[in-house]
């Protein structure tokens, strides 16, 4: 039987499995994109197991207990109890299913290189159980280049070909923590395999589960870079509003008022908004994937290593307006009293990874200044290997605070209560409409 004919009967008998939900759907990394999407494969009728080394994390699934602001508890809760959804940290159980999703971290190290270790282990675990004619889906945010060079190398260590014994493909995740209109289940999803009939199988699956559009592209590598050119676009244009911010302040101008005037054009322009700095596991990370690859090519990506060089300096400008708007009351940052509110990265979600609230929390640390975090969706948090508990908003923290700075507009903080009662407010998130009135000094970056 020729490769072609022995494929493409693998995928026929794939995809029945997956189109009559007889198929065991496996997940790898039960964090922010792996639970949801475990849980929408769940409800969609196939049976879920999901794979994690945190035993906490597996604990946590297997008694029905959510950890993930984009899952519902109820749910899970069900999900669980229905037998259609289970945890294990135990990887033997790779041989009972049918189709894998991928989808662990993939940080930077210290100089901002791809750290792949989290991706090679799950390609190594899974190439130690894979069985004939399983799907293999890379999810994690990745070079160009990591599913054909990376992971199918460690998966054919298994004996089994690409393309003949197994499918791989590679899809990118598509998480935008706290969206109230966009989610797992209807997000369009991208799907690029190693070979036609992978690209066929991944899409089935996919469409058996999402609302959204499945977009299939001709390779992985495809797929890889349309998901750094997303998060690369919303990069680079922060930074021209960032730099638009720093500009406009010492000209005098509101920033915020000339992007909302310029959003009214109706054709040629987006508005992207200036801030702390860049936060959470994507946009702050992902372009460097590119630039690290783009060494290989011998190729410089000035304007994405620019853009990054500009939103990394936005901690340090807004300690230094911090500084200002003391020194002009008289005040040094040293000793001074500073209640931050909001350490998340973004507004109404408790995730504070890469949030530009810690980089602006160590500069204050190491300015002397006396402060305090406020957030009710983050009850503590690591900040250089110390533990920090956040303190409750109230009146008198901020009557006796000599300057507020907002860091994340969470929706639950009381609005008026710091008007009526702040000395002075540094806000950059554009927190209150133009025509508010404060009892002090309010100022935006």
């Amino acid at each position: 039987m020729s490769t072609q004919v022995k494929e493409s009967k693998l995928a026929d008998e794939l995809i029945e499995k997956l189109q009559t939900k007889t198929a065991t759907i496996g997940v790898v990394g039960l964090g922010y994109v792996g639970l949801p999407l475990a849980v929408e494969k769940a409800k969609a009728g196939f049976n879920v197991i999901g794979f994690d080394v945190q035993e906490e994390k597996v604990r946590a699934v297997n008694n029905g207990k959510n950890y993930i602001g984009d899952v519902i508890p109820a749910d899970l809760e069900a999900l669980v109890a229905e037998g259609k959804l289970m945890a294990t940290s135990d990887y033997n159980f790779i041989g009972e299913v049918d189709a894998v999703a991928i989808c662990v971290p993939t940080p930077l190290d210290i100089y901002k290189q791809p750290n792949m270790k989290y991706v090679e282990s799950s390609a190594k675990a899974i190439a130690q159980h894979v069985k004939k004619g399983t799907l293999v889906v890379l999810e994690s945010t990745t070079y160009p280049g990591t599913t054909e060079e990376l992971i199918k190398p460690i998966l054919e260590q298994s004996g089994l070909v690409c393309g003949e014994d197994f499918f791989l493909a590679y899809s990118p995740e598509r998480v935008d923590p706290g969206n109230k209109s966009f989610n797992t289940k209807n997000t369009p999803k991208v799907v690029g395999g190693m070979t036609p009939a992978c690209t066929k199988v991944a899409a089935a699956m996919y469409r058996t589960v999402l609302e959204g559009e499945v977009h299939e592209v001709s390779s992985p590598a495809v797929a890889e870079m349309e998901k750094i050119l997303e998060n690369t676009f919303r990069n680079i244009n922060i930074a021209l509003a960032n730099e638009m911010a720093i500009l406009c302040n010492k000209m005098g101008i509101d920033v915020w008022e000339v992007i909302d005037a310029a959003a009214t054009k109706p054709y040629g322009f987006m508005p992207f908004y200036p801030g702390p700095g860049l936060g959470g596991h994507c946009i702050p990370i992902d372009p460097w994937y590119l630039t690290w690859k783009a060494r290989e090519y011998n190729y410089h990506t000035r304007l994405i290593e620019t853009a990054g060089e500009i939103n990394d300096s936005m901690p340090d400008f807004v300690v230094q307006r911090c500084a200002e708007m003391l020194n002009d009351q008289g005040k040094a940052i040293n000793g001074s009293k500073i209640v931050v509110l909001g350490v998340a990265y973004k507004k109404d979600i408790d995730d504070y990874r890469e949030s530009p609230a810690l980089p602006i929390l160590e500069r204050l640390i190491n300015a002397g200044a006396d402060w305090v975090s406020v957030d009710p969706h983050v009850k503590e948090f690591n900040l250089n290997g110390n533990q920090i508990v956040c303190k409750e908003l109230h009146k008198d923290l901020l009557i006796e605070a000599d300057l507020v700075l907002i860091t994340t507009n969470h929706s639950c903080f009381d609005h008026e209560m710091l008007r009526n009662n702040a000395k002075l407010i540094l806000d950059t998130r554009n927190t209150f409409e133009p025509q508010v009135e404060f009892s002090g000094i309010y100022q935006k970056i």
